[in-house]
């Protein structure tokens, strides 16, 4: 065996700000004191180390010095508590009018996960998605015009298109939204979403975008212009957050997970 120091690239404060998160947790659950095999600071760096490097959790347990299904119990409890904290898609969209935000963006990521039993009415697997040809799950998101996460949904399986997941989690309020001056952009993906949901014109089929006229054009560059920063978003937490390019956990977890990494960026600072 060989050892070797280690740094866990994420800053301090972030770890303190999980640490007290569980200390409140374990304090509400009435957890005698000295009975856990890890202090609530390094429980926070086990989870965090699975969020930032996506480690394997056998290694992640065998390094903090407990037992595998001890370090399972510990990441699922770390998840949880982060997940609580993450905004509510009402508390989002008043804040962005308080805040006078032109916009919102809403998009659609897949997290990938191995692939599970299920079949769609059509025989084809229901947690495939034909887009990005692999198995995972949809989760829909909303970001702010500077490409900043604002919120994210639960997950539905792959196969499920992003307007159908949208009308499950988001498209309700964002109707709301638009009525009282906050609009929303997005990409074709959306097209038929609603009133206040602004997305390009689709060409015709087998023509050029030139076929349509001049002001649609310009129209579909200025949604695309404007909505351009948001479609970073999905990039941003993946690669801050690793584990979310391919969950290892159950799927059912995928909306807690993501939720969980959602709290972490909005504590990155």
């Amino acid at each position: 065996m060989v050892t070797y120091a280690a740094t866990l690239d994420v800053p301090r404060h972030i770890v303190v700000y999980l640490s007290r998160l569980l200390a409140a947790h374990r304090r509400g659950l009435n957890t005698p004191r000295g009975s856990r095999a890890l202090g609530t600071f390094r429980q926070a760096v086990l989870v965090l180390r699975w969020f930032r490097e996506r480690g394997c959790v056998h290694c992640l347990a065998s390094d903090a010095g407990v037992s595998q299904a001890t370090g399972y119990r510990y990441l699922h409890e770390g998840i949880d508590v982060l997940a609580a904290q993450a905004p509510d898609l009402h508390e989002v969209l008043d804040r962005c009018r308080e805040q006078e935000t032109s916009h919102v963006i809403p998009d659609g990521m897949l997290i990938e996960s191995d692939r599970l039993a299920g079949t769609r009415d059509n025989g084809n697997d229901l947690w495939f998605s034909q887009k990005h040809k692999s198995f995972g799950g949809n989760v829909q998101f909303l970001s702010a015009p500077d490409g900043t996460p604002l919120w994210v949904s639960d997950a539905e399986p792959g196969s499920t298109p992003d307007i159908t997941a949208a009308r499950m989690h988001v498209l309700p309020a964002l109707y709301k939204a638009a009525a009282d001056g906050l609009p929303t952009l997005a990409d074709k993906g959306y097209i038929g979403a609603g009133i206040g949901i602004h997305v390009p014109v689709r060409r015709l089929k087998g023509k050029s975008e030139y076929a349509l006229d001049a002001d649609t054009r310009t129209t579909n560059t200025l949604i695309r212009d404007l909505r351009a920063l948001g479609e970073r978003t999905a990039a941003e937490l993946k690669e801050r957050w690793r584990t979310l390019k391919r969950v290892t956990l159950s799927p059912c977890r995928i909306g807690d997970i993501t939720r969980a990494a959602l709290t972490l960026n909005h504590q990155w600072k």
